[in-house]
């Protein structure tokens, strides 16, 4: 089974948004990712309310937002509102995270939770049956680039356990230092949806970049 891919905008030309929204739309990505930072849970900005509404109405792939944000509980409407399809929270920036995913959930959108690095998938058992995705970050968050944490591997496989042993459907994203080297070796751990940001849109080719991420585990026994 194909990965889904979903390239992370934030690593787009923001002087020439509409063509690279308009590449995603064309290519094979599956979905569009979006970082939400406040400046306060991650030393980073990204952008806000007006960018994600102008996203939404060129945008013909399902918005996958991420909340990298300090109480994103009081969000979560607007987010809704603004055409967000998949919304992910961290577990590390909410105190009552059943509520908050059964809130999600109840608006319609496919709901998330991604980790840090530090953060073990033990935390999630209880949990994961709710869920749609979890976002295991394979970088620490907030800024694009960052060199892959090869430990992730076995975080992926662990989490790929849990998920068996409670009966979720929960899907296994990845996000940070996806590249064409390492992504058939994700998936083969267990993932199912690669977030790729630099690889993608730092390519001479961004919707063949797109299209070999689709097709990395074409060799995989």
């Amino acid at each position: 089974m194909q990965p889904l891919i979903a390239p992370s905008l934030l690593a787009a030309n923001f002087g020439h948004l509409d063509a690279d929204i308009e590449m995603i739309n064309k290519s094979m990505a599956d979905w569009l990712h979006l970082d939400i930072m406040d400046g306060n849970f991650v030393p980073n900005l990204s952008f806000g309310f007006p960018v994600l509404d102008a996203i939404a109405k060129k945008c013909e792939k399902p918005l996958d937002v991420h909340l990298m944000i300090s109480d994103p509980d009081y969000y979560i409407e607007r987010f809704r509102d603004s055409g967000s399809s998949i919304l992910t929270v961290h577990y590390e920036a909410v105190d009552h995270l059943h509520s908050t995913v059964i809130r999600i959930r109840s608006l319609g959108m496919k709901a998330g939770v991604s980790i840090n690095p530090h953060t073990p998938v033990s935390h999630l058992e209880e949990i994961l049956p709710y869920l749609d995705l979890v976002l295991i970050m394979t970088v620490n968050p907030g800024f694009g680039g960052q060199e892959f944490i090869r430990s992730s591997y076995d975080k992926i496989r662990k989490l790929k356990t849990l998920i068996y042993q409670t009966g979720s459907a929960a899907l296994i994203q990845v996000d940070g230092g996806v590249d064409l080297q390492n992504a058939s070796s994700l998936v083969k751990a267990g993932v199912d949806v690669l977030v790729a940001g630099t690889t993608i849109f730092g390519s001479s080719n961004p919707a063949e970049t797109i299209t070999t991420l689709k097709n990395c585990n074409k060799n995989l026994a």
